[in-house]
């Protein structure tokens, strides 16, 4: 096996795999390759404190580490088809990649508004750091700002252009902003704080169309009521980047499904021993919860699967005794993610989505607080604003 490991996907969960393969022993070529010109950066705070500042690539850039110094990274183009069965990747500028092993990390792209005056231009979303340079720009003070999405990355630019001096209106469809994760007594109470600040919500509302004749200047909600905005931000969701893998009989549904290896699925139930997919583009079960594949776009999630992926193509291609050991380690990554809102420093573990009861269990409703979170008589999840060390002890729990 000459050919190198190629890694498709140059974010945070592409440098983890790189760097985790150096550290479990695979010391042959890899390969990079990444849609954006940038090397691999953290996302996160593109929706917090670096879009309250000055964004530039160097305020979010990962380290680079000696141990991957070699690595081959093919930046500003992108992957186009994948051909599992003569293990070679063709990227947009007419390459061709030959691999030993495959890793998919293709991640999330934006959902966007499907509405019929939608060629305006003033519309944003947030994903990439050129999303995040152009939306800055836009975020001065006395602009009238509309998010449609009042999930974590809505409220998070709701906060941020908020404390740039906008006014800012949410648009979102369910009672609540972060009902889902957070349920409704801790997220009435997150919509609270925002009011608080200034924010105004439009609730259980959708946008169905767009003001304007060449630049947005507002939008039409279904009750007819109409919001006059500068400029619009779409957080409603992402769509998983697989559609280059077309031709390949895998389970493309809602992300890639993958096995406890992350060696991606055949529809024949067989996995391909050197094809792997990690991150928010791969679908697998967690035996913390259940046996149900679900994708998670957790910010912990890109590095533990890239680390569970390294070892298992380190040992694979070292031709190590202990592959067939390795494989059959479980995999029961913790999910855990944050979220700075103002100055509420929200802290989570587990998956809240799953819970179908949220009880506060200590501090108080309208400060400091946690929250524990269950299905039927399971754990399944921890929520705290401020409170780190309790919400941190309960880490354990799911081990």
């Amino acid at each position: 096996m000459n050919h190198p490991v190629v890694i498709v996907g140059a974010s945070m969960g592409g440098l983890r795999t790189a760097e985790s393969l150096r550290r479990f022993g695979y010391l042959g070529p890899i390969t990079v390759i990444g849609e954006e010109t940038h090397k691999p950066y953290n996302r996160p705070p593109l929706s917090k404190e670096v879009l309250a500042n000055e964004v530039t690539h160097e305020a979010v850039a990962f380290e680079e580490r000696d141990a991957t110094a070699d690595v081959n990274w093919v930046l500003g183009t992108r992957a186009v088809s994948a051909d599992f069965e003569h293990n070679i990747v063709t990227d947009s500028d007419g390459q061709v990649h030959p691999y030993a092993a495959l890793v998919i990390s293709t991640g999330l792209r934006s959902r966007r508004l499907n509405v019929p005056n939608g060629e305006l231009t003033g519309r944003h979303a947030l994903r990439t750091l050129e999303d995040a340079i152009a939306l800055r720009a836009e975020l001065v003070q006395g602009k009238n700002v509309v998010i449609v999405g009042g999930g974590f990355i809505g409220c998070e630019v709701a906060a941020t252009a908020v404390k740039l001096g906008c006014n800012v209106t949410v648009v979102h469809n369910a009672a609540h902003p972060m009902l889902r994760p957070l349920g409704s007594e801790l997220a009435e109470q997150m919509q609270l704080r925002h009011e608080a600040m200034g924010v105004t919500f439009k609730l259980k509302r959708t946008v169905t169309d767009l003001l304007g004749v060449s630049h947005v200047e507002g939008v039409k909600l279904d009750d007819e009521t109409v919001l006059h905005c500068d400029v619009l931000i779409e957080a409603i969701g992402s769509h998983a980047n697989v559609e280059w893998l077309s031709g390949n009989e895998i389970d493309r549904n809602d992300g890639i499904l993958v096995d406890s290896a992350m060696r991606v699925m055949q529809r024949s139930g067989h996995a391909v021993s050197n094809v792997f997919a990690i991150g928010d583009v791969a679908r697998f079960a967690n035996p913390i919860f259940d046996q149900e594949a679900r994708r998670v776009e957790h910010w912990n999630i890109p590095t533990e699967t890239a680390k569970r992926a390294a070892s298992v193509i380190a040992a694979y291609l070292n031709k190590s005794d202990a592959y067939p050991a390795i494989l059959d380690e479980p995999f029961k990554p913790v999910p855990s993610f944050w979220s700075d809102q103002y100055d509420n420093h929200l802290l989570a573990f587990g998956l809240l989505g799953l819970a179908d009861k949220a009880t506060l269990v200590a501090g108080d409703i309208s400060g400091d607080c946690v929250f524990e979170y269950s299905r039927g008589d399971q754990l399944v999840g921890v929520c705290g604003i401020g409170m780190r060390s309790v919400v941190q002890s309960y880490r354990a729990k799911f081990i």
